[in-house]
């Protein structure tokens, strides 16, 4: 593949503003459990941030509007979907952005097709860039994953 999101240093890519932004009309989201303090989307949005030892894995999600965009690598990606599964019915609601590509996994089908309302992302999304990154877009397109209280 081309130089972008699968062959950078880092799996953290930052949230799109205006496409956040757009979501959080619909959404009205009060958590962001895998941000940054220093690219916190919206004013007032609880963000955990791993780099300073607040780990969105840890902590609980009850009642929250949670909105995901996890590192992309698999390892990550399989950590989050397994945590919105656990929290499905804690949490108001959850929305994962996620790469397309991952529907075929076995973590996926395990813990999120069977419960989520999927959003096929036309187009590619352009991440934003943190440190040392340019801006990219994700090579396989995006999805939504909405997981809501049952």
């Amino acid at each position: 593949m081309s130089q972008g999101i699968f062959t950078s240093k880092t799996d953290e890519w930052g949230t799109p503003q205006d496409f956040f932004d757009e979501l959080d009309k619909e959404f009205k989201f009060t958590l962001d459990p895998c941000g940054r303090h220093d690219r916190r989307l919206k004013e007032g949005l609880l963000t955990l941030d791993i780099r300073k030892g607040e780990d969105g894995l840890k902590h609980d999600w009850i009642g929250e509007r949670v909105f995901v965009n996890p590192p992309y690598s698999q390892k990550n990606v399989e950590s989050w979907c397994k945590k919105a599964f656990e929290e499905k019915d804690r949490a108001y609601l959850i929305v994962m952005l996620l790469p397309v590509a991952k529907t075929s996994t076995k973590y996926f089908h395990k813990y999120i097709y069977p419960y989520a309302e999927i959003r096929l992302i036309e187009g590619r999304l352009k991440f934003y860039p943190l440190e040392g990154q340019t801006q990219s877009s994700n090579p396989m397109g995006s999805m939504l994953c909405v997981l809501r209280r049952r």
